[in-house]
């Protein structure tokens, strides 16, 4: 029965984290983005204080962890259209020139970081190389016209 318990205390928490936090962000790669900032990159271990409080450490762990995974494939499974269209908001949303914040994810790749733990490399590379050539295609307009959300 504890293990059922569990199940329903996280399922509780991953309902709450998305309709009262994912959702309030304007589409699934800005979800991702954020999430991913929840995690610490030595220890990959997701901080969420309030949540923690209420559903204890290991069940946001669990939670956040599925939420990331999820995301994730959901972003290799979106059309390069869509991620492009979700790319320039998430970019035009970011203090700071667009262009430069462009150019910069493209050397060394920091949107590597956004990758969930345990991805195969083929996934890895997938979203990678989706990235990088969407972020290319930005900076290459950069002498043509503003982007656009």
């Amino acid at each position: 029965m504890e293990s059922l318990e569990r199940f329903r205390q996280t399922q509780r928490l991953i309902e709450e984290f998305t309709e009262q936090t994912l959702a309030l962000l304007p589409g699934d790669l800005a979800r991702l983005l954020y999430v991913a900032s929840l995690r610490d990159p030595s220890s990959g271990r997701y901080g969420h204080a309030s949540l923690a409080a209420r559903y204890g450490d290991e069940a946001v762990q669990q939670a956040l962890a599925f939420c990331h995974e999820q995301l994730f494939l959901r972003i290799l499974e979106m059309p390069l259209e869509q991620l492009e269209r979700e790319l320039r908001r998430s970019l035009v949303s970011r203090v700071g020139d667009v262009w430069e914040i462009a150019e910069s994810w493209q050397t060394p790749e920091p949107f590597c970081a956004v990758i969930p733990d345990g991805m195969p490399d083929y996934l890895r590379e997938l979203f990678t190389s989706n990235l990088r050539v969407l972020l290319r295609a930005l900076t290459s307009e950069r002498t043509t016209s503003p982007p656009t959300a």
